[in-house]
């Protein structure tokens, strides 16, 4: 039910703070931190560990090392031997699968989760939720067969709500559904965030999904975590490029760093092919972090790349030739090939007027705005 003033400010401290470390049965690693009201999303391919991370605050799994703590209360630490059962973390749990009981109506799904109460109580407590969550009167009395996909994730959801959690998790919760539907329960989901002061974990393989509801991302890969921050942070300086990969950034080049240019704070960096063949020179920002002859990879978001409709004439643009266009409904996707190392490929995503010049075999040209060129070193083996 809606939070009084005094519940929602008392919840305001009820961040989610952990720290894991085992080496068995899966390699896990990380630490991060979830505050309340905030969205967090785990993202990374399969085997990441993402799922098994969401166990762990659950309940479900016990670490070899670790500490998970919610608004103050401990609920694993195993250096002072404390790690509480599942019924007693107060934790909503939404999975991919809905998990809803085929011969129970929709309200008795909801209601069979508050076993608690009296059972005036459960049913009025689960109506509320499913009135909460956009199902009707009538949809409250199918069975989950009689409901579309959406509707039974929409009982998941209420159901998960019911038992007023401190902690939600989400594994996965949107996949099963169409597209039509997804973006249904995206906007429930920012509605509902409006009114929750808990801390919310999303576990999601579709980075246009975690970029458009979390906050904040948490890139996981072979049980570690490898980067945080917010979505637009990340894909604008990923640690290294496995994370450029993960969070799909697709422009990534090879180059070598040739130190300090004619500026604080800015360098020279020498545009190479992936066989070391030089290239353009490029002026970027520097950290100071790498040393000169360094071999590094490099991205730059979609944001720092501009089609131009003339020739090109500056020092960070590039005649082009459009390789492919694919124009879906209100955006573009573009292969353009660069007038450089053999013929470079860049990959756009275009939205606008200016997308719809744009034909296979046309000339063009793409100014860089080297401001957003972040440089990485590349992993010495």
């Amino acid at each position: 039910m809606k939070m009084s003033g005094t519940e929602v400010e008392a919840a305001a401290g009820a961040a989610l703070e952990v720290e894991v470390e085992q080496a068995a049965p899966m390699p896990l690693s990380g630490a991060f931190r979830c505050d309340a009201g905030e969205l967090l999303a785990l993202v990374g391919p399969s085997g990441a560990g993402k799922t098994s991370m969401m166990r762990v605050l659950a309940g479900l799994m016990r670490p070899q090392t670790g500490r998970v703590v919610v608004g103050g209360e401990v609920w694993c630490d195993t250096a002072r031997g404390v790690c509480l059962p599942p019924q007693r973390r107060h934790v909503g749990l939404v999975f991919q699968n809905y998990a809803l009981m085929p011969h129970l109506s929709a309200l008795d799904n909801v209601a069979l989760s508050l076993l608690h109460l009296p059972r005036d109580e459960r049913r009025q407590r689960a109506r509320h939720w499913l009135d909460h969550v956009h199902l009707s009167a009538e949809q409250q009395q199918r069975r989950p067969a009689w409901l579309s996909g959406g509707q039974q994730q929409r009982v998941a959801v209420a159901r998960a709500l019911a038992r007023e959690p401190r902690l939600l998790l989400l594994d996965e919760p949107f996949s099963a559904v169409d597209q039509m539907s997804r973006r249904g329960l995206y906007r429930l989901l920012a509605g509902l965030r409006r009114e929750l002061a808990i801390p919310i974990l999303l576990v999601t393989h579709d980075l246009q999904e975690a970029r458009l509801l979390s906050d904040r991302l948490v890139v996981m890969d072979a049980g570690r975590v490898l980067q945080q921050g917010t979505p637009q942070a990340i894909h604008h300086a990923p640690r290294n490029a496995r994370v450029a990969d993960l969070v799909g950034i697709q422009n990534r080049f090879h180059g070598t760093w040739e130190g300090p240019a004619d500026a604080p704070g800015w360098g020279w960096l020498r545009w190479t092919g992936a066989d070391g063949t030089p290239g353009p020179r490029l002026r970027v920002r520097d950290k100071g972090k790498i040393p000169a002859g360094q071999a590094v990879a490099w991205v730059i978001p979609s944001d720092g790349l501009t089609v131009l409709d003339r020739a090109a004439a500056g020092a960070d643009e590039f005649g082009a030739v459009v390789a492919e266009a694919r124009h879906l409904g209100e955006i573009t996707l573009a292969t353009l090939q660069l007038d450089v190392l053999g013929g470079v490929p860049l990959l756009l995503t275009l939205a606008g007027a200016q997308r719809q010049q744009l034909a296979p075999h046309q000339r063009s040209a793409v100014r860089l705005d080297s401001a957003l060129v972040h440089v990485m070193p590349m992993r010495s083996r």
